[in-house]
This record gives structure tokens, sequence and C-alpha cells, in this order.
């Protein structure tokens, strides 16, 4: 970007705005802010109400209060504990009250007796009363812009960074709004605003950062929240119709028999909702438009049978199709699952992972080019550059989110335009997968197999596992088997290795002595690791003790019992697929959440998953609490980015935005009608950027 102001005034960079400079503006870049449309996507955090002078005498701990008079006197002093304290005793008509800042002595030169201050703070019961604690402050007589921005007036709160303090950052803002709102060119269509009831771009832009009134300030961020979610929907809608009306792939057209014989084989029945599913993606398989459907289901919801029919289904039509899962453990288990399936049927399902090496490799790779194999389960190992087939008909990927974006369609691109089904345990909240799944379709099973128990789960301190340790021992003298989970390490799967380790042996020598143990960690071979497992799953072992390494893949219906250490350094979603390990038959499940040393907030997430096993809400809870990076992982997450819209508070207007998404694509599905140009060109900013109110010129 060239250093000059450019042609465009919110293309110019940030430190030719009055104000910043060339140290100022560094400090704006660390917050992502380079240019002016940058700083005037960057809308108030908050806002304070400063319009209400209080009386001293009125004046009660605990609130923020605006106060105004006389400086009686003032003064630095020293702190019992170190540093210092600078004191102004202010009055009015009705009474005085103390002003205090810690280490503040500069406030000697800046504050003297005698002058008049209105000040803004918290008030705070101190020994000798209430007081006012590190307020910010105007003088009266001052008549400065500076005085009306912080003063007398709602006051919008940012976010900065250090170095950069609140007053600095309104002076800014108002020089910003001031010289350049104005330039700001209206995007929505004049239809559109005078529906959704929403005011010019420019009225937004000057009211979200220095409001007359807080519901005209609302109003103005959900203007601007509505343009950003709209901006994706469009993305989102038009690449969903790029799939359904450009794309051609398979119409997978047959009689159906293998899924009939399939499933009169299961020793049980369907769930309503499996049903349901089975016949949304069936219906999907039949057409010629490639199906992109993502399939949520919670932990034992029977989300591999349905999978399993769609197989079937592409199998039948001549097609190859391909599972690919995110660890060598979970594409085992599916493996060993869909050789129980599938073999009855003639049908193979090889298993392709990093540790499948030498002749055997070369026979899995050579039988799916020419098309003898017809299913191949695998990990990472599938998008590797030699695995070639000859018809990829449909692509199922378990555990989705685990996988960054290119590396599903590296696998994806494998064929020519395969049917592709995403599956994931993690019950995602409507509104996530409104945005990150936005262009895919949706199938929900919402529905547990009959005889399932919930997992009683419980929150226990380091003083009850003695207790627990007892009840393990009771439970394997009856037959059944347990999981040990070691606490989430966040250094390294090599310390999170040595740390079950030392669990281990500390419980084979102690607490579990005589007790048949296991050990399970990522930094094993591929080889102990399934030696560990087959004797788990067949009874070999009565308790094993792993690393979250187990939070997925690991099916052992006699497993009755999950104890999870320092289960606080957990997220929500996690805690919920551990416990998901012990909810997958007739045998009453138990769940105990070991909490260390942790935090009120800590006791609050633990205390939700012993109350509900319902999934969905503790997806919210934990979208609320770690935010969408956090819960999807960085490479899945990322597409978009958002300066206003907030999708724990916004999902009303998500919706609305695909709305009008879908009904702007079905009206001008290139967005080329002269009213929506300057539309389409900010939407394709924004995703070239992948987010923000990118371009707002």
């Amino acid at each position: 970007m060239s250093g000059r102001p450019q042609k465009n005034g919110l293309d110019t960079p940030v430190r030719y705005v009055r104000g910043v400079g060339e140290a100022r503006a560094g400090l704006l870049r660390k917050m992502g802010i380079q240019t002016v449309a940058d700083l005037l996507m960057h809308v108030p955090r908050r806002y304070e109400d400063r319009r209400r002078v209080l009386p001293v005498a009125a004046v009660r701990a605990g609130g923020m209060v605006v106060v105004q008079g006389i400086v009686r006197s003032c003064g630095v002093g020293h702190r019992a504990k170190g540093g210092t304290v600078f004191e102004a005793l202010l009055q009015d008509e009705t009474g005085m009250i103390v002003c205090r800042w810690y280490n503040a002595a500069y406030l000697k030169d800046v504050i003297h007796s005698g002058d008049r201050l209105v000040v803004h703070g918290k008030a705070q019961r101190v020994r000798n009363g209430v007081v006012i604690q590190h307020p910010e402050f105007e003088h009266l007589s001052d008549a400065s812009e500076d005085a009306s921005l912080n003063m007398g007036r709602i006051v919008p709160v940012y976010s900065v960074t250090e170095g950069l303090s609140q007053r600095i950052m309104r002076r800014i803002m108002w020089n910003a709004v001031s010289a350049y709102s104005d330039q700001v060119r209206e995007a929505l269509p004049d239809t559109l605003r005078m529906r959704r009831s929403l005011p010019h771009i420019q009225s937004a832009l000057r009211t979200v950062h220095f409001p007359d009134d807080l519901g005209e300030a609302e109003q103005a961020r959900r203007r601007l929240a509505f343009e950003e979610l709209l901006y994706m929907q469009l993305v989102l809608v038009r690449r969903k119709l790029q799939t359904e009306t450009e794309l051609r792939g398979w119409a997978h057209l047959c009689p159906g028999r293998l899924k009939e014989k399939f499933l009169k084989s299961l020793p049980f029945q369907l769930t309503r909702a499996q049903e349901r599913v089975i016949s949304e993606i069936e219906r999907d398989l039949k057409s010629p438009r490639p199906m992109h459907r993502l399939l949520q289901g919670d932990v034992g919801s029977g989300k591999t049978v349905v999978a399993v029919c769609a197989i079937l289904q592409v199998i039948e039509s001549g097609a190859q199709a391909a599972l690919m899962a995110p660890t060598e453990i979970l594409a085992e288990q599916h493996a060993r699952v869909l050789k129980s399936f599938l073999e009855p049927l003639g049908i193979r399902a090889p298993l392709l992972t990093g540790s499948v090496e030498g002749g055997q490799r070369e026979q899995i790779l050579r039988a799916l080019e020419r098309g003898r194999t017809q299913l191949v389960v695998g990990t990472h190992a599938l998008i590797q550059e030699p695995v070639r087939f000859r018809r990829l008909g449909l692509v199922v990927i378990d555990e989705q989110h685990r996988f960054g974006v290119a590396q599903r369609g590296r696998l994806y691109r494998k064929g020519v335009c395969p049917d592709v089904l995403v599956m994931t345990a993690t019950p995602i909240p409507r509104t996530l997968a409104m945005t990150v799944y936005g262009d895919l379709d949706l199938s929900v099973i919402d529905e547990m197999p009959p005889g399932r128990r919930p997992v009683k789960t419980s929150v226990i301190r380091e003083k009850d596992l003695g207790r627990t340790y007892a009840f393990i021992r009771d439970q394997v003298g009856e037959g059944r088997q347990a999981f040990v989970v070691c606490p989430l390490v966040s250094e390294s799967e090599k310390v999170e290795a040595e740390a079950a380790e030392k669990v281990y042996e500390e419980l084979w020598c102690g607490e579990l002595a005589g007790i048949r143990l296991g050990l399970l960690h990522g930094q094993m071979d591929a080889e102990d690791k399934e030696r560990v497992m087959a004797n788990f799953r067949r009874g070999r072992l009565d308790v094993l003790v792993a690393t979250p390494v187990v939070e997925v893949g690991v099916d052992v219906p006699n497993a009755a019992v999950m104890l999870i250490l320092s289960a606080e350094r957990f997220g929500l979603a996690q805690l919920h697929q551990l416990r998901g390990r012990v909810a997958r038959s007739h045998h009453q499940p138990h769940c105990f959440l070991h909490m260390g040393r942790a935090s009120a907030e800590a006791e609050r997430r633990l205390a939700l998953l012993a109350q509900t096993n319902d999934g969905f809400r503790i997806a919210e809870e934990d979208l609320k609490l770690r935010g969408m990076g956090n819960l999807l992982g960085k490479e899945q997450w990322g597409r978009f980015r958002f300066r206003v819209a907030d999708l724990l508070q916004d999902g009303a207007i998500l919706a609305a935005a695909r709305r009008e998404a879908e009904a702007l694509i079905r009206e001008d599905p290139a967005l080329n009608l002269p009213e929506h140009r300057l539309l389409a060109a900010r939407v394709k900013e924004f995703e070239r950027r992948g987010g923000g109110l990118a371009g707002v010129g």
C-alpha cells in the first residue's frame, strides 16, 4: 500500500488520520487496524452513560457514577505495600468524596486545589466510607472537544492495546468519523433497508461511535452486523447454488438391495431420526447434483449405520466410496465395524493409514485405481498423491472439524464431483452451523437408540479420589471396565504421554493394584496402540489409562466408568465427547469429573455437565466460553472474521441475513443488476479478505 493518502479516502493508511501518526499507527496495527475503513469498523465494545451527574450525598458503593465539584485538597501519598496513591477531596453542595488514583503521582501536576472537576468511575466501599477509584476526569473550565467527548454524554468504550488510552482512542475515532464517514457508499439496496428498517451506512457509522442514546447505538450496531452477516451468507448461498445448478456428479440409482440386506441383518431397529436422515441422504444420492451434507449426531446416536446405508447405495450403483477419519484409532475402529457389517455382503473395506506399508500398501493402491476395491477406510493417508480412484462417488469424513478445509478438498478432488457426507459427534449450535457450514445441507440425528441410559456425571475433588477408585474396583468386580483419562497438557503430546505413564505407574502400585491396567497415548507406535485397544475391547484389560486420544473412536460397550483427571483443563464439548465413550450399552454409565485447582468459572462449567446430557446446550455454553477459534480449531475456523457481528447474540440477525441472501440470489444470481453491483463488489472483497466490512468505500 502506498505511503500517501489514497484516492479513495477510506483506503488511506490510518497514520494519516488526525491524531494518529506513525507511533500510534503501529499500536493500531496490532489490533488489525491499517486503513481508515478498518478504523471506522472498530466499533465500541460497550458504552457508559455519563449524562447524569449525581450529588455526592447520593453516591452509593457498587456502581459507576459521575460527580462534579471543587477540589478542596489533593496530594501524593505512599502505600504500605509499595507504590504511590494520589488522592483528591472533591466537594459539591451536598458533601465531599475522595477520588483515588494508584501509581499516578504525575497527577500532582495536573490536578490542584481549587480546580473544578467532573469525574467518572466506580464507587467502592472502604474502611472510612466510599471512594471513587481511578476515575476518568475533566476540568470543568476545559472547553476543548476532548472534554465534550469524555463527559456529559454517552461515551464509547473501545478495545484498545497498551499505550493507547480510551481518551486517545475516542479522539482518533471522532476525527475519523468526522472526516471520512460521509465518503462511505451504501451497498444495501434501498428496498432491503426499508424492509428491515436499517439506517443508512453513513448514519449507522456516526451513531455507533457517538450515539445520542443507547437504543440508537444498538440499532446502528445491528445494521452493521446485518451487513457483515449478509456478505457471508451471500458467499455461502452462492456456493450452494453453484453446487446445485452448475456441478454435475453421479446419480446413484439402484434397487437398494444391498441396503435392504444390511438393515435386515442388524440386531436392532433404526430410530425414527435415523430413518429420516437415511431418506434425506438417499434422495441426495439419486440426484445428479453433488451432495454436500453435514450429518450431526451425539455420541452413540447411530451415525455409522446411516453412513453405511449411503456407502451401499453408491457401491450398488457401480461407484467407489472413501471414509476418512482424523486418527488411526478411529480409522481402525471404523474398519473393524465396517468389516462386520459389509463382509457378509461380499464387500471388503481395507484400511489405509500411515502405518500400512510395503506390499500391502501397493496392493490396496492398485485395487483402488483399477476399481476392484469398492470402499477404503483411512486417515490423512487417503489424500496423498499416490492414492487414485477409478470412480470415486462418495466421500465420508468423520469428526470433520479435525480436518482443515484444504485437506477435505484434496480428497474431494480425487473424484469428479463426488458426493460428500461430513459427520460430527460434536453438537454444533445453530448459529455456528449456519456460519461455518452454511453451504452444506444439514441432517441431525436427534434421538438416541432405545435402552441407552444417560450418563450419571459427578464433579469430585482431590479428597474424593479414593472413593472413586474404590467404586471403579467394585465395577470391575461386577464385570465392567473403566477409563482413566489423564490431564490435558498444552505443551506437547510427549508431555501428555509422560503424564499418563506417571498416572499408570501410580495406580499400578497404589489405588488399582491387582487390577489389569492398560496404557494408551499418542506417542505409542500403531502396533502397540492396536494391541492395547484389542486387549481392552476383548476384556483382557479392566481399566485403560489414557490421554485424550480416546476422545473419539474407542467403542467398548462394556466400559461403564469414565474418570477424567483435572477436568477443568478440558473444554465442555471435549468432556461431553469423552463421557460418551461409556454411554454405549444397557449398563448404567458413570462419569467422574475430577477438579483440581479450578476457578469459579471452571466450577460452573463442570457443574453444567453434571446437570445435563444435552449436547446442544453444552455446545452453546462452550461457544460462549471459548469462542469460535478455540471450539473449532485454527484450521477449521477463520474463513470469516467479523468486526461487528457477534454470533452469540446475533442469531436472529443471522437468520434474517440468510433469508435476504437467498431472496437476492433467487432474484439476481450474479448480482449484476445496477442496484446490486456495489454489493457484489463488497461481497467479493469480503470473501477475498475472509471477513470484515471490507472496502466500505
